[in-house]
């Protein structure tokens, strides 16, 4: 991946240092030497992930990553506190400022490239995230709150797997600290727990007795249940072989023994918040995707799918020589409707319709709303004269009970329909369909009110 990071040190030799190490990854990378000149350069250029360093004269790191939090043109950009002192109150200092991650000089080539690469992920998804939404409201899809949960601090369920019975009580006492924290000793009982609940963190010690911890890692990403689910590791000093090989694996993130409680929540919780966004984005493109082939007033499903899905059922009808029929339909003087009663009205009974016309579908069939007031249902299996019957049922549903509109008033709708069926393996698509509007404009002509077939 490629990202634009912003490193920020008084010293040029450690600006050039992790200049040439970034560089080596193919992040872009831009420089600042002091606190005022980082928060003036975010201003002017994009910036995906800033590297911090704390202990600068004037503006220490500190107080900068504070500016940066309370920017609303920033706020989302994450920091990476680079600090030479390793005392618990600078961590926690770090973390009231604003601060997503830390990292101690010297810096670990495995770790800085681990970080920025974390967090710079996170803030693309964050960017992405946010973009659909804003798209969403201009669209005016209504907002079920997955946006608001997505961006929320709010407590994760971790799952933490570790055989070792003093060190899970102490991780698990970390965890717990904003989370629901749940320990299991036995590789394959949390496997087993992984996919029977849902969980937002996993975190695996490489060190058990009883089982291979990246084993553990490689189910998980195998698994559709658990292949999103983001992973820390956590690693022996001097074990860099198996991490290296995790992080191949696709491993999120991994703390080095022995464990850091603010580095370990800084990480539990970055890792929790991408998950969030991840989730927000597949949820949204899942919308996406049902938005488009679903007509958005009725809810049956629009013309564009039922373009796609009839020539599967021609194809397929052809190929084994079984029935196939169409059903158009049309609801009589609609515009007088609209017209004498508004459209909200004619809203209402296009409405009604829809219910009225997936009451008279079978499972197997396709009901669709072509545009304005005209229908659709493909029916697989359905030789013409059960078509018909089909059709004379759907045509008696809506003549027989008013349409209630707003305010408690109702119109009596009538409904008429063309029936077609497919007659030979020459027959397509739109040849099908053509005769079925034909037939329904037999209809209209006929009076209204009425089912026609192709064949009448």
């Amino acid at each position: 991946m490629t990202a634009r990071v912003l490193v920020v040190d008084d010293i040029l030799a450690n600006v050039k240092l992790l200049e040439a190490r970034l560089q080596a990854e193919y992040f872009e990378v831009l420089t600042a030497n002091s606190g005022r000149q980082a928060l003036d350069l975010l201003e002017r250029e994009s910036v995906d992930v800033v590297l911090l360093d704390v202990m600068m004269p004037g503006m220490d790191g500190f107080e900068t990553c504070r500016h940066i939090k309370a920017s609303h043109a920033t706020h989302h950009i994450p920091v990476v506190m680079v600090t030479a002192l390793d005392q618990p109150s600078d961590k926690v200092q770090g973390l009231e400022s604003g601060a997503d991650d830390f990292l101690t000089k010297p810096v670990d080539d495995i770790a800085l490239v681990t970080r920025v690469k974390n967090l710079a992920r996170l803030k693309m998804l964050n960017d992405e995230m946010m973009m659909r939404a804003s798209t969403g409201r201009d669209m005016g899809i209504p907002d079920d709150g997955s946006y608001a949960r997505a961006l929320s601090a709010r407590s994760g369920r971790v799952l933490l797997v570790d055989d070792n019975e003093r060190s899970a009580a102490r991780l698990l006492e970390f965890l717990s600290k904003g989370n629901d924290a749940f320990a299991e000793r036995d590789m394959h009982a949390a496997l087993t727990k992984l996919t029977e609940s849902n969980f937002d963190l996993l975190v695996v010690s490489l060190s058990l007795d009883a089982a291979d911890g990246l084993r553990l890692c490689s189910q998980v990403r195998s698994l559709e249940r658990t292949r999103h689910l983001p992973i820390i590791m956590l690693v022996e000093p001097g074990d860099e072989a198996r991490l290296l090989r995790g992080l191949d694996m696709g491993v999120n993130d991994y703390l080095m023994r022995p464990i850091d409680r603010h580095e370990l929540l800084a990480r539990v919780k970055t890792q929790i918040k991408r998950k969030r966004h991840s989730d927000f984005l597949r949820h949204r493109l899942a919308e996406s995707v049902e938005l488009s082939v679903t007509d958005s007033l009725t809810g049956l499903h629009n013309r564009r799918y039922m373009e796609g899905h009839l020539r599967t059922l021609v194809s397929e009808a052809i190929r084994t020589g079984r029935s196939l029929s169409m059903l158009v339909a049309d609801i009589d003087h609609f515009k007088d409707v609209n017209d004498t009663h508004g459209h909200d009205a004619g809203d209402a009974v296009l409405k009604e319709f829809s219910v009225r016309l997936k009451r008279n579908t079978r499972g197997v069939d396709l009901a669709c709303r072509l545009g304005g007031e005209e229908f659709v249902i493909i029916m697989p299996d359905t030789d013409l004269d059960r078509a018909y019957q089909i059709g004379e049922r759907l045509r008696a549903c809506v003549a027989a009970d008013e349409f209630t509109i707003d305010g408690g008033q109702s119109v009596r709708v009538t409904a008429s329909v063309g029936i077609a069926t497919l007659e030979s393996p020459q027959d397509t698509p739109e040849s099908m369909f053509k005769r079925a509007d034909n037939a329904l404009y037999k209809a209209k002509r006929r009076g209204r009110n009425r089912v026609v077939s192709d064949a009448a």
